[in-house]
């Protein structure tokens, strides 16, 4: 049995596709890992043999992927902040998350595959939000709202009044 290392793990509910999807995520964070998986047996509640939950990690933080059926699905409601340093991070995350089917929306925000939403942030980003010069973080804010995808550089031109 895992040892649960963490007071409050996300768990996340999936129609038949919680070990695909903690494979996916695993293979685009770094340090991340699936930790366990857990099969149904002859109590059910699915098919004996057939996943029911997954324990993953992403960047050390502890998951959990549940086979709950179609009753639910994702909404903007919940989403995950992937905090980037670069550009080259959010345009490597960016286009991981939104491969094979994902959407692209605005503000730094995509629906991945399987219908989990992400926010794909560079940290300047909030830094240049929380100037204390409210016109810098304004014309921060304006710019972001135009965005799909974070442009830093357009951002930083904002920021200094030149965009």
């Amino acid at each position: 049995m895992p040892k649960i290392t963490q007071k409050i793990t996300p768990f996340l509910w999936f129609n038949g596709q919680a070990e695909e999807a903690a494979e996916f995520y695993v293979s685009i964070f770094d340090n991340s890992r699936i930790t366990s998986v857990l099969r149904n047996g002859d109590a059910g509640p699915g098919p004996k043999g057939s996943v029911l939950t997954v324990g993953f990690e992403l960047e050390g933080q502890a998951f959990t992927a549940l086979n709950g059926g179609s009753r639910f699905e994702f909404t903007w409601a919940v989403s995950f902040v992937v905090h980037c340093e670069t550009q080259e991070e959010v345009d490597r995350f960016w286009a991981c998350l939104v491969e094979g089917g994902g959407e692209h929306s605005q503000c730094g925000w995509l629906k991945d595959k399987f219908g989990v939403w992400w926010q794909v942030t560079p940290d300047i980003l909030i830094e240049m939000q929380h100037d204390p010069d409210p016109a810098k973080a304004a014309r921060v804010m304006q710019a972001m709202m135009q965005m799909g995808k974070i442009d830093i550089a357009a951002l930083q031109r904002a920021y200094r009044g030149e965009a």
